[in-house]
């Protein structure tokens, strides 16, 4: 690339860098701003870390943080796998394949609020479908429980089913951003790996994953961000048991204490900076060993 081709190209990003960095700077600088306000309205004092120490003696932080981590290591390992199951099932050739494309497709056409109420009215008690049939009350499928289960009761159960919302809901992403990386991959290593006598573990494991830990890590990425801010599905499907996002939206809208929720959202935004750092990071190693491997 010439040196003129370069300068084009800076050229053409400088607007969309701008303005990514600038709104992303004004909306920290006044987050930390405002964080640094505590105290009653009209009496706040100012610079001052009360916010923050409030937070760290707080039980309600400490169990919201803990149910964000655990929803975020289980859940984005699981759109991984959901993802690179569909992926692969899709990118072999066989019948009615953009068929099944389209309709493993259409979770992400439906929004996020819908997919959490409809599942909120399957699993609803007493009388939500999955209670019919655990009861036995659809008449072809035995009874399994002897009371209607209380979903929302447990705080394993209603973080579980947000959980299989989410995974539900965003599973269209990682198919498709793992089957364009099963897309950039030859079909001459694969036929060379025959030729050799590999099996379809040996093709998988050292030529298939290899390849694709770009795109796994674009994944893990993207997903253990989006895990982290989740709202939509605990705040419908588990109400009782509040993680980070929902936390926030209480302190701003219920307490109405803007200067906390900004304190935890900043929090929010260090967590996912750090995450993020730390995948990059064992995942630069990774494809770094797998290729060398």
């Amino acid at each position: 690339m010439g040196r003129r081709q370069r300068l084009y190209m800076w050229l053409m990003l400088f607007p969309a860098f701008f303005y990514l960095v600038t709104a992303f700077g004004l909306i920290l600088f006044e987050m930390v701003t405002i964080s640094l306000l505590y105290g009653p309205p009209g009496a706040e004092v100012y610079p001052s870390l009360g916010n923050y120490a409030e937070m760290l003696a707080s039980p309600e932080f400490w169990a919201a943080l803990r149910r964000t981590t655990v929803f975020v290591v289980i859940g984005t390992p699981l759109q991984l796998l959901v993802g690179l199951g569909l992926a692969l099932l899709v990118h072999r050739e066989f019948r009615l394949r953009g068929m099944v494309r389209a309709i493993f497709m259409l979770p992400i056409a439906i929004p996020s609020v819908v997919t959490a109420v409809i599942i909120s009215l399957l699993f609803s008690v007493p009388y939500g479908h999955v209670n019919d049939l655990l009861m036995g009350r659809l008449g072809w499928f035995p009874r399994l429980v002897s009371a209607p289960v209380n979903w929302y009761a447990s705080e394993p159960l209603a973080l579980g089913l947000a959980l299989l919302g989410k995974t539900w809901r965003d599973m269209p992403i990682s198919m498709l951003i793992l089957l364009a990386g099963l897309g950039s991959i030859s079909e001459e290593q694969y036929e060379a790996a025959r030729t050799m006598g590999a099996t379809s573990w040996q093709q998988f494991k050292y030529i298939t994953v290899p390849q694709l830990v770009p795109a796994m890590a674009s994944v893990l990425v993207l997903r253990s961000i989006e895990a982290w801010k989740e709202f939509i599905f605990p705040y419908i499907l588990a109400p009782s048991f509040p993680v980070l996002g929902t936390l926030i939206d209480h302190a701003y809208h219920v307490a109405k204490r803007p200067s906390y929720a900004a304190a935890l959202a900043l929090v929010l935004v260090v967590l996912i900076a750090v995450t993020t750092g730390v995948l990059n990071r064992i995942l630069r190693f990774l494809e770094t060993h797998l290729v060398k491997a």
